[in-house]
């Protein structure tokens, strides 16, 4: 059983998340499928006959875009065709590998792969053990996409507002009896309309447009969502509004009215909550980027004798690493010679370092005090401890709780009914509605579709477990499934395993007993020693006495 992860560009309410899980879940091989509004995220567990690929165009055929990374490889060492087949297979056997093709003329491999799944370095360990040597690809980083999404949608935003608040002051001012006679005297009622018409459609079709697209899109495919909604709406206000301005004579005596700030302002109103969200996603995320800060870039291996700096990507197990004093610990693994304190409370949470020397384990991510050790690797990659808790906090962010299962489930209903809501209510209020009749029938009709976008209630679950288990995983908490969140919210007690998991993340100096001396001038002597030392309770000591205002005298000759 393969499990992959996708990202999935376009989704924008909980009744995408039903469309998606719905066409994975219809490919043959497909065990699980579960997708993540807020981390905008597939997870997949599928065995033969599914394929990567086949998911991709699963997600492509829902009208969503996944996002797939493409890199051409430079390879060095192949020779003849059974190299080539040699990488294809090895690279084809990657999880989240889409397509594979290598080329023995441009001595390239070229590559199709779900960078949520796999990664460049991978690929590079792949072709590796495959007994040829890759070089690095130029590929653009998905932060850089995630900041370009983020500036495009800012500036749109701007754009939209720009011209939406002369829209609302034109329609809204000629309703104020004081005004209306101020704007009239400058131009006639329909030439302000036509100035509503010129500032609303390129905040429609321009700043808008990704609502026009994706609610084309969800239509086509016969399950509409809050796109669709946007979009139905908006256009039904826009193009009432300019037929109302080219041809009054053909409705009603006092229903040919303008409608453009309503569309205006819907669409710069949800672009603004698009934005936000967007922000909200980035922060969210902040917690794994800054475990992944924990992990070290470069390993000291030894080879051949002498110790050489590689990426951390090319380390293997059972290579001999060497770790000086105040560097992080490459991976994780088993020390063969040196002895050393090691601050392990990345993982602990306890500060007092930890003394390691021959066949203790260490474990990557941590940091090596005072001494030189020289350890074998025994786990690499994304099998170390800290590649697991990352893992493990990416999980429990992308899981369903209960209550999302069912929000999910009400949302795929959700927009259908609306659509069918809004029909009816067109129907009951130009039937039996008070005149202008289609005037009121247009507005309560527009208003049922614009009102009832579920994009909040799609958003707000998966954007909670993101928060909290974020929020958690900056504080030291990690939270192995985010139905644990919900669970939470009930709990009256709670029970540690051990005393002292509970602390502030650093000792501090609370009692000095003597057997003779004054306090105040033994704790002097003593603190004055531990200036120079780098160890947690040293470190307590010498603010504890400088907390008291002691003068502390000076040292020769320290040694650690």
């Amino acid at each position: 059983m393969q499990r992959i992860e996708v990202r999935v560009d376009g989704m924008s309410c909980a009744s995408c998340v039903g469309r998606i899980e719905k066409a994975l879940m219809g490919e043959p091989g497909v065990a699980e499928a579960q997708v993540n509004l807020a981390t905008g995220k597939a997870t997949v567990e599928f065995d033969q006959p599914a394929t990567p690929a086949m998911l991709i165009d699963s997600i492509k055929e829902a009208g969503y875009q996944p996002r797939v990374q493409s890199a051409d490889i430079p390879v060095i060492g192949m020779t003849c065709g059974s190299c080539v087949s040699r990488i294809e297979r090895a690279l084809n056997k990657q999880p989240g590998m889409v397509k594979a093709s290598v080329n023995l003329t441009t001595q390239k491999a070229f590559v199709e792969f779900l960078p949520d799944t796999l990664s460049v370095p991978r690929i590079h360990r792949a072709i590796r053990d495959a007994g040829y040597e890759p070089q690095e690809p130029d590929a653009s980083s998905e932060t850089e996409e995630q900041d370009r999404e983020g500036i495009d949608l800012r500036r749109k935003v701007i754009f939209a507002a720009a011209l939406t608040i002369p829209v609302v002051l034109i329609a809204m001012g000629k309703m104020v009896p004081a005004l209306e006679a101020l704007y009239v005297s400058v131009l006639p009622h329909r030439g302000w309309m036509a100035i509503e018409w010129l500032l609303t459609t390129p905040v429609l079709f321009y700043a808008g447009l990704r609502f026009f697209r994706s609610g084309y899109t969800e239509l086509r495919h016969a399950n509409p969502g809050m796109n669709s909604l946007v979009m139905i709406g908006t256009s039904a206000a826009y193009f009432y509004s300019v037929a109302a301005l080219l041809v009054p004579g053909f409705f009603p005596a006092g229903t040919a009215e303008s409608y453009f700030e309503a569309a205006a302002v819907i669409v710069t109103l949800i672009l603004l909550g698009r934005y936000f969200e967007h922000i909200a996603k980035g922060r969210t995320s902040e917690a794994i980027k800054k475990l992944l800060q924990l992990q070290a870039k470069t390993a000291r291996v030894i080879r051949d004798g002498e110790a050489v700096e590689v990426p951390i990507e090319a380390v293997v197990p059972d290579d001999r690493i060497q770790v000086r004093p105040g560097e992080r610990v490459p991976v994780d693994g088993v020390v063969e010679e040196g002895q050393s304190y090691v601050d392990e409370s990345m993982i602990s949470g306890e500060p007092v370092p930890v003394a390691k020397q021959k066949d203790a384990e260490l474990v990557g991510g941590t940091i090596n005090k005072n001494g030189s050790l020289t350890f074998r690797a025994t786990r690499v990659g994304a099998d170390t401890v800290l590649a697991q808790i990352i893992r493990m906090v990416e999980s429990a962010q992308a899981d369903k709780p209960p209550i999302q299962a069912l929000a999910d489930k009400i949302a795929g209903i959700f927009v259908p009914v609306v659509i069918v809501l809004a029909i009816l209510t067109f129907i009951t209020w130009f039937s039996f509605g008070p005149e202008p009749a289609l005037s009121f029938a247009f507005v309560t009709t527009v208003s049922v579709l614009l009102i009832a976008c579920p994009c909040a209630m799609g958003l707000a679950t998966p954007t909670a477990i993101m928060v909290g288990t974020g929020k958690g995983a900056e504080m030291g908490v990690l939270f192995r499934k985010g139905a644990a969140l919900e669970t939470l919210s009930r709990m009256d007690t709670i029970v540690l395993d051990k005393t002292g998991t509970l602390t502030r993340g650093q000792p501090e100096l609370t009692d000095l007993i003597l057997v003779e001396g004054r306090e105040d001038e033994v704790l002097a002597w003593v603190a004055a020693v531990e200036t120079e030392s780098e160890h947690p309770i040293g470190e307590a000591i010498v603010k504890g006495a400088r907390d008291r205002g002691l003068t502390l005298p000076a040292i020769s000759e320290f040694q650690a």
